[in-house]
């Protein structure tokens, strides 16, 4: 069994797409991922598979599933715990002089960026915010914090026209805390 780690965008408890968390498990135990936990109420949900599908597949099957019950299309981006820990190995910003964790986030990306989306996007910055786009995430660093940048999911999403759901530096390293304890 392999531990993998699903972002769903757009989900809360309350408003726009609401899916209760405890509802949220039980549509993943009904798919036969019986061994899951959720974190905090914006769909994160960690979870063990015996990988007979793809994690396109996957994907597909639990945004399938959402669209059936509870009518709303949501995208779900899958990520291993190790590709999860290898983001620490590719994040740009750890290094910085007095980075700060709480003015860092990662935008989880539902396809890999391909070339023309990587050209739409080499000439656009708005320092001091920064972006570093790889393979299927884009790591945000903004050290006067996130209150007026442009650098958000729905910036990305415009632009290069690609899904994708942003989790703050903690919430990713708690995730990948629960999940390798999983």
């Amino acid at each position: 069994m392999n531990t993998y780690i699903s972002f769903l965008r757009g989900v809360n408890m309350t408003g726009h797409n609401s899916i209760k968390m405890t509802d949220l498990s039980l549509l993943y135990k009904r798919l036969g991922y019986t061994e899951n936990k959720t974190y905090i109420q914006s769909g994160n949900v960690i979870f063990k598979s015996r990988g007979l599908l793809t994690e396109k597949e996957t994907a597909q099957q639990i945004e399938a599933e959402i669209l059936r019950k509870f009518r709303y299309s949501v995208p779900v981006m899958i990520r291993s715990v190790i590709e999860l820990r290898g983001l620490f190995e590719k994040n740009p910003y750890l290094s910085e002089p007095g980075f700060d964790a709480s003015k860092m986030a990662v935008v989880f990306l539902h396809d890999e960026v391909t070339d023309t989306q990587m050209e739409i996007m080499r000439n656009i910055s708005y320092p001091p915010d920064k972006y570093q786009i790889s393979g299927r995430e884009i790591f945000i660093y903004c050290p006067n914090g996130f209150g007026r940048t442009k650098l958000y999911t729905n910036f990305f999403e415009d632009k290069m026209k690609v899904t994708g759901t942003a989790r703050n530096w903690k919430t990713v390293t708690t995730i990948l805390g629960l999940a390798e304890e999983f």
